[in-house]
């Protein structure tokens, strides 16, 4: 079964399984050799040779390539977007519950999956650390307005790297075992302390 051609791209594509699966490994190598934020979508086709536009295809985003890349869930890039749909308010329960239910939902966590493709030490943890950045730190950074909303984001980062540590990779107790539902009710509100509390040590605190 061959894919279908897109509007106004003559030619014949492979078929759709081999093309996404060569995607999804040139994705694996791309982001192993360049991390998240040097990995381009072009570089991903060029190595698996199709075109750009298959990528978008399967995968709509660079979010939702990282996303299948690391086996998250396919619906990651959407949630994401939803966390910013509420402003601020109830923001850090959003946080938790998207990210934890979707790591839960898809059997594999990213630490692993990214272990997997035989990173050197430590490596699985930069690429992570890098989409959280990009994708939500920053994000976070936007909607806070103090002159502190950097160091503001990076805590936030901080939770939610420590959180996903405990709960996926050194499997601490009760975080590990927890429901989503009491990790948005004990995590939110520090996420939301980051956020738009006072900070101790702050000269920008508000």
């Amino acid at each position: 079964m061959t894919e279908p051609t897109p509007p106004g791209r003559p030619g014949r594509w492979r078929s759709g399984a081999e093309s996404k699966q060569r995607i999804l490994e040139a994705a694996r190598t791309q982001f192993l050799a360049h991390g998240y934020a040097g990995t381009t979508v072009r570089a991903v086709a060029a190595e698996a040779g199709v075109d750009p536009a298959m990528v978008f295809y399967f995968f709509g985003t660079k979010q939702g390539l990282f996303g299948a890349a690391v086996n998250l869930s396919a619906v990651v890039p959407t949630a994401i977007d939803s966390i910013f749909a509420g402003g601020l308010e109830d923001i850090g329960q959003r946080i938790v519950r998207t990210l934890i239910g979707n790591v839960d939902s898809s059997d594999r966590n990213p630490l692993a999956i990214l272990t997997r493709w035989a990173a050197p030490p430590g490596e699985s943890e930069v690429i992570l650390r890098e989409f959280i950045d990009r994708e939500l730190t920053a994000r976070l950074a936007g909607l806070v307005s103090t002159p502190d909303a950097e160091i503001r984001a990076g805590l936030v980062n901080v939770q939610i790297l420590g959180l996903t540590m405990a709960r996926y990779v050194v499997r601490t107790e009760p975080i590990a075992s927890a429901h989503v539902d009491d990790l948005a009710a004990w995590f939110g509100p520090i996420i939301e302390q980051c956020l738009t509390g006072q900070l101790r040590g702050s000269a920008h605190a508000v």
